[in-house]
């Protein structure tokens, strides 16, 4: 039950301003959030993945650059287990950058990958044809039919331009209820509000929100 984070802003942005706010968020969660952090950015309208398996409190925040598109997962392992640097998100398909807060119970899909959350993202990109909101709705559904129980499952998924988000949860709405701000020139989508500032808003659920 992890930390998210992503910002896409018309100007370049300090990326340690918002990792440093991150990192403040995930340290002080309830739920550990120590399993290891990555993010992911655009360098010249290409993306750069950087991971560590130490916490992101703990990590060097101060030697990234700028940037205008912002990406970013803090991990609390489930059950602690699969601790691997390869673990962590944001996961890459080429296009799409992934990352994903929950827990599902008897979830019953064939699908490739070393944790759950890497098999969400396989299986939704089954449905990828023209219009990847469309194979969001797709895969969820049906995962949604074929798990037993859903505690939560939140998902952020972007490409150079978009983001495609979608939140669900049927528990302890204060941890997983996703916010956003939005102001001419930029969007900002956390699993928290950042500290000490004002006008965000809830994120609905069960509804797939483009930005």
């Amino acid at each position: 039950m992890c930390r998210l984070l992503y910002i896409r802003s018309k100007n370049l942005f300090p990326i340690k301003d918002h990792l440093q706010k991150f990192a403040i968020i995930a340290k002080n969660s309830k739920e550990f959030q120590g399993h290891g952090w990555g993010c992911a950015y655009l360098v010249d309208n290409e993306w750069t993945i950087y991971k560590n398996i130490k916490p992101v409190w703990e990590d060097d925040l101060r030697s990234f650059g700028s940037t205008t598109v912002l990406i970013a997962h803090a991990r609390s392992a489930f059950k602690d287990q699969d601790i691997h640097v390869q673990n962590n998100m944001p996961f890459f398909n080429g296009r799409y950058m992934y990352v994903f807060n929950g827990e599902l119970h008897g979830v019953k899909i064939k699908e490739s990958g070393n944790i759950g959350a890497e098999k969400i993202f396989n299986f939704i990109q089954r449905f990828d044809s023209k219009d990847f909101r469309d194979a969001i709705q797709k895969g969820v559904s049906i995962i949604k039919k074929r798990s037993r129980y859903i505690k939560a499952m939140n998902i952020i998924i972007a490409d150079k331009q978009n983001a495609y988000v979608t939140s669900d949860f049927h528990e302890d709405p204060e941890y997983f209820t996703l916010h956003y701000k939005k102001t001419p020139d930029d969007i900002i989508i956390s699993s928290e509000k950042y500290p000490e500032e004002s006008q965000w808003q809830k994120l609905e659920t069960n509804k797939i929100k483009v930005f």
